[in-house]
C-alpha cells in the first residue's frame, strides 16, 4: 500500500487521482488519446496498474474525466475573456477571439484527440452538460442581440470559427485570422439583428 503523502486520506486520494490525470494528459498531448491505456498511465504516473481501478473503471472513464476537465478549463477561460463586456456584440467578439486563441495555443488538439475515444455511456450526459456550459455565454449574448433565429446565428458563428481554425492550423497568421473571423461574424450578426 502506498504511503499517504497528504494531510488526510481524502486529500491523498485526490492527489493520486490528479497524478493519474496528469500522466494521462501528458500521454494524450505527446502521443494522442489512443496512447491512454491503463498500463501506460500507471507506468507514467509511477503507480501500480491496479491502483488506477481505485479511481477509474477503465481508460475510457479516465478519458471522460480529461474531457470534462478540459471543458471546464475552456469554459472558465471563455468566461474570463468576456467578463468585462456589457454589449452583446462585444461579448460575442471576445468569445470568438478567445475560442480561436485556444486554437492558436494548441489546446484544441487535446480535445480533438480525446474526442476520438469512445467514452462510457454513463459519462455522456456529464460531457454534454460541459458542452452546454461552454456555449451558454454565447447563446445568452446572441439572445441579447434580438436575433430571431438563434440556431441559425449559432451555426453561422460555428462555420466562421471552424473556417478560421482550419486557416490557423494551416499556418496562416493567427491574429489576422482572428480579426477577420470576428469582423466577418459580427457584420453578419448585426445584419441579422437588423432584420
Amino acid at each position: 500500500m502506498p504511503k499517504i503523502q497528504a494531510a488526510t486520506i481524502g486529500e491523498n486520494r485526490e492527489m493520486r487521482r490528479q497524478q493519474l490525470m496528469s500522466a494521462a494528459l501528458e500521454l494524450a498531448m505527446s502521443k494522442g488519446a489512443g496512447a491512454i491505456t491503463v498500463a501506460a498511465v500507471a507506468q507514467k504516473a509511477g503507480l501500480a496498474r491496479s491502483s488506477i481501478y481505485e479511481y477509474f473503471s477503465s481508460s475510457a472513464d479516465l478519458v471522460a474525466d480529461l474531457v470534462i476537465e478540459e471543458l471546464d478549463y475552456y469554459t472558465v477561460r471563455l468566461g474570463q475573456a468576456i467578463s468585462g463586456a456589457t454589449d452583446p456584440f462585444e461579448k460575442i467578439e471576445l468569445w470568438i477571439a478567445e475560442g480561436l486563441q485556444y486554437v492558436v495555443d494548441g489546446r484544441h488538439m487535446l480535445v480533438k484527440s480525446l474526442n476520438t475515444i469512445t467514452t462510457p455511456d454513463y459519462r455522456k450526459e456529464e460531457i454534454s452538460l460541459g458542452h452546454r456550459k461552454l456555449i451558454a455565454p454565447l447563446r445568452e449574448a446572441l439572445t441579447q442581440t434580438g436575433i430571431a433565429d438563434l440556431a441559425g446565428a449559432s451555426a453561422f458563428i460555428s462555420s466562421v470559427t471552424d473556417a478560421a481554425s482550419v486557416r490557423i492550423e494551416s499556418g496562416n497568421e493567427p491574429m489576422r485570422e482572428i480579426q477577420n473571423a470576428t469582423t466577418f461574424a459580427l457584420a453578419g450578426l448585426r445584419a441579422l439583428a437588423a432584420n
